[in-house]
């Protein structure tokens, strides 16, 4: 297999540590050095450990004995590149996928092996209604929760949990991905609570990590983008569980080649060159 950095032709030419037209001659913080990307199935996560031949964690060292978390880690250039994916729940052999999940591993991680930017990269329901179709591959530009219901005042905001995700105006115009807002809840349906929620969250998407993660990379002060794949159409013809998994394979090659994109224009950047 070639180096990673000679994959699909390599990188675009401004991604090789030189800067993008625009941007000011001295960055005001360092290069990003390590980058934490989580992604909650082992499907969508394979291609870019390949992609990067990444190696796997054998020691058993860096999480709590007898979790199913895995982490890949390798090097592309200058940067750290470290994949962790909550591996297989213990007693039925399925993906870990969901925010209790998210969000233990993305805390975790960042306390191992402190990063200078996450990345929760994944596939998405979209809304068509709002432009979204299969295989679009969507930069989140906002997150919030849709399924925490919490009808107190001040408490009704906070189960909400919209926030923003961390600015990134150059590498929007560098790489092929549309913008728009990402609603997370734990449940791959839609009941009639979660669509009047995601419609009032404005959200394109909607998965069952992103808000978590975000919730978590804010709270240890680390930047978060997300990077989603639309698999299903939520307000199309076709059951969303049918949709989603007659599409996964597919996607998931959109994903890797967006993620990819995203790691060539981040190497060699400062997070104010993002």
């Amino acid at each position: 297999m070639p180096p990673p950095e000679e994959i699909n032709s390599g990188p675009p030419s401004a991604s090789v540590g030189t800067k993008s037209p625009g941007l000011t001659e001295a960055a005001t913080s360092p290069p990003i050095s390590t980058v934490l990307i989580i992604i909650a199935m082992q499907t969508e996560a394979l291609p870019l450990v390949n992609k990067f031949q990444l190696s796997e964690d054998t020691d058993g060292l860096l999480f709590p004995n007898g979790v199913p978390w895995v982490r890949y880690h390798g090097k592309y250039k200058d940067l750290s590149i470290n994949l962790v994916w909550p591996g297989k729940d213990l007693l039925l052999g399925v993906d870990s996928v969901g925010t209790v999940s998210a969000s233990l591993v993305t805390y975790a991680s960042i306390q191992a092996l402190k990063p200078d930017l996450v990345i929760n990269a994944g596939t998405a329901g979209g809304f068509k209604v709002k432009g979204a179709s299969i295989g679009d591959v969507y930069l989140a530009s906002d997150v919030a929760f849709h399924d925490r219901r919490i009808p107190i005042p001040v408490f009704d905001q906070y189960g909400i949990g919209a926030r923003r995700t961390f600015c990134t105006p150059n590498l929007l115009k560098e790489v092929d991905l549309k913008l728009g807002r990402l609603s997370t809840g734990d449940s791959l349906d839609m009941s009639p609570h979660d669509e009047g929620a995601i419609s009032a969250n404005d959200a394109v998407i909607k998965d069952m990590e992103g808000a978590a993660v975000a919730y978590v990379a804010e709270l240890l002060s680390v930047p978060s983008i997300f990077v989603k794949a639309v698999t299903d159409i939520i307000d199309g013809e076709k059951p969303t569980a049918e949709e989603f998994l007659q599409n996964l394979v597919a996607v998931t090659a959109n994903l890797d080649q967006a993620v990819t994109q995203v790691i060539y224009f981040i190497n060699g950047r400062s997070l104010d060159d993002l």
